[in-house]
Parts: structure tokens; sequence; C-alpha cells
């Protein structure tokens, strides 16, 4: 009995212990900053990125969320979503601006504001947050379209102060940098109490922002970046994909290899290859462009643009078709994309290569399908039409003629005496042969020279 009263207390002893070790293991374990690396335009890709990390981390036992920032900005429903989930975050969210020469411009000044701690590296700059006027119209004074773009700006400075009141920065630039577009350098915005602290590096932010305080639904929290480790966080190929054809000029490239595969296909049926390399292009642009502002009207000019070149294979228009399916594509790929900020443009060099190899590419389809069309037949009936063969008896106007070691019924228009070398002008019905003596046979030139001497 007392030993087994020993045993039930060792093994008691011995949970205990291991439950210790667990327990100081994990206290030894050093804590993690989970770290999205930004550089680019803010688009949806993006944002569905940056939130679900920040979900993730807040899921987790992450001691802070990390941005760090580089950015000419992006569209505003993107920058609201990320801005969303870091006001909703229990953990704090730190905005880097870095490497040194990176901006935080347009949204992604506001995303900065945002922030629980925001921090810039020395040669950065942050502001010029301006909306702008995407399909708003208007001109003169008093205009439908001047007053739309009272309210936009008006919407941007409210949403930029509540942000810098949110947490406590200065209110006033938020506003100058939605009215006026101002733009600020590191070291001013620090004086101006826009950003938390300069720093050269990441161990150097780590370090001064161990011990500050944050605020969390009114109460003060103090911030350990003692120890931490920094943890990368990637996106997946497949967000990768998706990031790369969000870019203008990748997703207009590929709607140009579309238009190319599908017109080639068309103009030269059961190649098949080009034509399902078209329709994934096309599909990859169509993906691309859900992330952009599309201007409906360029869209449609780059559509007729390709019905006019599947004309060109039809109808004979001497290249007028042609020519004006490039004017088309040109107008239409300058206005696809309805923003006037360049990140957010094709960019005009792959416009005019784009249009000049797609020009050149379809000129020389048409010159084939012509060549085609305009080529002999080398079999069947069509085929035989320019052989040579010879009268097996007169033809006045019918008889019969020998060619490639076949007999046939034939006619000519002109009477051809026996034995006379023919050439075949045309193949018609019934297996009859349209023929002319050749010029060079003597009962030719016999014949043409008593019509050419009534007397």
């Amino acid at each position: 009995m007392l030993r087994d009263s020993y045993i039930i207390v060792m093994l008691i002893l011995s949970l205990f212990s291991s439950e210790l070790a667990l327990s100081a293991e994990e206290a030894s374990a050093p804590a993690e900053v989970r770290v999205v690396k930004v550089s680019g335009v803010i688009n949806p890709v993006l944002a569905d990125f940056i939130s679900a990390e920040l979900v993730a981390a807040n899921a987790g036992s992450t001691r802070a969320f990390l941005i760090e920032l580089d950015t000419p900005g992006g569209l505003d429903t993107s920058m609201r979503a990320i801005i969303q989930q870091m006001l909703g975050s229990r953990i704090p969210v730190i905005v880097y601006v870095y490497p040194p020469g990176a901006r935080a411009a347009s949204a992604g000044a506001l995303i900065t504001l945002a922030a629980d701690f925001a921090v810039m590296a020395p040669s950065t700059n942050i502001g010029a947050a301006h909306p702008v006027s995407i399909g708003i119209g208007g001109s003169g004074n008093n205009e439908p379209g001047d007053t739309m773009m009272k309210k936009v700006v008006n919407d941007a400075v409210a949403y930029a102060r509540s942000l810098a009141d949110q947490r406590g920065r200065n209110g006033d630039w938020a506003e100058q940098i939605v009215r006026e577009s101002v733009s600020t350098p590191a070291e001013e915005a620090l004086q101006l109490k826009v950003i938390d602290l300069i720093a050269v590096d990441e161990a150097a932010l780590l370090t001064g922002l161990d011990g500050r305080t944050y605020l969390r639904n009114g109460q003060a929290h103090k911030l350990k970046t003692q120890d931490v480790l920094l943890s990368y966080a990637e996106m997946t190929w497949r967000q990768e994909i998706f990031n790369t054809i969000s870019n203008p000029n990748v997703a207009y490239m590929l709607l140009m290899l579309g238009i190319l595969g599908l017109f080639f296909e068309i103009s030269q049926p059961g190649v098949i290859l080009p034509g399902a390399i078209g329709a994934l292009a096309l599909l990859l642009a169509f993906l691309g462009f859900q992330t952009l502002p599309v201007n409906y009207v360029g869209a449609l000019l780059i559509l007729l643009a390709i019905v006019l070149f599947i004309l060109e294979v039809k109808v004979v228009s001497y290249g007028m078709l042609t020519v004006a399916g490039l004017i088309a594509m040109t107008f239409g790929s300058l206005i696809l994309v309805d923003s006037p900020e360049p990140y957010l443009q094709i960019s005009r060099s792959v416009i005019a290569a784009t249009v000049t190899v797609c020009g050149g590419f379809i000129v020389m389809v048409m010159i084939f399908v012509v060549r085609v069309q305009k080529s002999h037949f080398v079999s069947g009936l069509e085929g035989m039409v320019g052989e040579h063969g010879q009268a097996v008896t007169a033809l006045k106007p019918h008889g019969r003629v020998y060619v490639h070691g076949e007999y046939w019924n034939a006619h000519a228009e002109q009477a051809i005496a026996k034995g006379s070398e023919i050439e075949i002008v045309r193949a018609e019905a019934n297996l009859k042969l349209l023929v002319r003596a050749v010029k060079s046979n003597p009962a030719f030139q016999a014949t043409k020279e008593k019509e050419d001497d009534p007397d």
C-alpha cells in the first residue's frame, strides 16, 4: 500500500515538473513581430493580403504588426479596407516608411496616420493625399463636377483629421495634405508631430519603440520590443500572380496578346494553340482590370478594333479596315484606364510599342491570307487550271483532250485543230474543261493570222 502511494506521488510530481518545464520554455521563447512589406500601388490584392495577415497576427501571440511601406498611393477602397483592419486590431500596428528614399504618398499617408506608431527612415517623405477626380466632369464656375469634387475633398479631409485625432497626431497637417497636396520629409514630419520616431533600420525602430504606450478601449498599454523576432509574411503564388497582373501595363499587354491570339485563330481556323493562348491571356487581363478604374469607352474602342480586324479578313478593303482598327485601338488604349495618377495609367511607350507590334502582326497575317487566297489549287479539278495537254479531236468548239494520262471532254471559245497543244482555262460542271490553244502552237498562229487577215 505504501509502495503504491509512493508511485502515485512520483507520477504527480513528474507531471507537475513537466508542466513547469513547458511553461518555462514558453516563457523563454522570444515574442514575434509580424512584418509585411508593401512596395507598390495599394490595390485590392494588397489590401486582402494585409488584412488576412493582420487577422492571423491578432489570433496568435504576436507582439505587434509592422508594415514596411513604400507606395505612391492607390485606390481609396483598398486603403479604407486596410485602415479598418488596423483600427480594429487588438495588437499595436506600426507603419514604417522604409527603406531610405521611400515614400508614403496619397493613400500611404493616411495608412501611416492610422497606425499606432508611425516611423520613418531618413530621406523619406509623406503626404500628397489630394483625391483625384476620376470620372468627375464640369467646367467653368459652379458646375456639377466642381461641386462633386468639393464633396470628395471635404470627405477626405474629414477622414484624415479623424485618423490624426484618434492617434494624437497633427490634424492641421492632415488637412493640408488633402487640400494642398503637401508632402513633408521625415525630419519635418517628426517636428510637426506627424510621426513618432525616425529610425535608420529595423533594429533602431524596435529599440526606439520599446516601452512606448498605445491605447486600446481607452486604456494605455506598454509596447515591449526587446528581444523580439521579426517574422516576415510572404504572398502566396496565387496572390503574387494576381498582384502582378493588377499592374496596368501587364494587364494591357495580356489584353493585346489575347486579341492577337483570337485574331490569328479566326483568320487561320484549326491552329488551336494561338486561340487557346489568346483566351487564357484575355481571362487574365480581365482579372487584372477588375482592380483598376476601367473606362468602358476605351474598352469598346478596343472591341471595335477587333471587329474591324476580323472584317479585314472577310472583306476586301485594301487595308482601310486595318488602319481604322489601329486608330481605334490606339485611342482606346489611351483612355482605357480612367485615372490621372501616373501609377494607375498605362505607359505611353508600352501603348506605342504594343500597337506597333499588333499592327505589324496583323498586316503580316493579312499578307499570308491574301497570298493563300490568290494561290493556285494543287489538287482536284481546280488544280488542273493552267495545265497543258493535247487536243485529241478538233474542238469546233467541242471535242476531247488528253491531259495527264486522262481523256476529258472539253470546249473552246475558238476553234482548235486536232493534235494542237492546249491549256486548261477552267474546270466546269459535269467534268468538262474550258481550254484554249497555246500561243506557241503553229495551228494557233495560223488561226490567228487568218482572223487578222479577212481577205
